[in-house]
């Protein structure tokens, strides 16, 4: 069975940073392109950055360009997301998703390619 278990989330001030960390089971972790995603309240899930499976190609929402970055440890079975100047309008759910792939190819920015997710954990940031 497929675990994806979210942490690092909480509440932090405006241009804060935050790392949060998706620890995978139940998966050949390797073979899975990861992403995050996000829902703030009352809007739809949102795509926030993916990674490929041996982490050399990415994607990023326009909106976290250049202030967040996916990583991967293929050995701890775990992805990151490492936020920085962070602004009120990041405060959402992010969830980590995962999506098995037959190649190191572009990981999907697509909610619906994404078969396995997280719980999700919340982020929070004050004005």
């Amino acid at each position: 069975q497929v675990q994806l278990v979210e942490s690092g989330g909480g509440l932090v001030q405006y241009g804060g940073s935050l790392r949060l960390s998706c620890a995978s089971s139940g998966l050949t972790f390797s073979t899975y392109a990861m992403a995050w995603f996000r829902q703030a309240p009352g809007k739809e899930r949102e795509f926030v950055a993916a990674i490929s499976r041996r982490g050399g190609n990415t994607q990023y929402a326009d909106s976290v360009k250049g202030q967040s970055t996916i990583s991967r440890d293929n050995a701890k079975n775990t992805v990151y997301l490492q936020m920085n100047s962070l602004k009120p309008e990041d405060t959402a759910i992010y969830y980590c998703a995962a999506d098995f792939r037959r190649a190191d190819d572009v990981p999907s920015t697509l909610r619906l390619q994404y078969e396995n997710w997280g719980q999700g954990t919340q982020v929070t940031v004050s004005s």
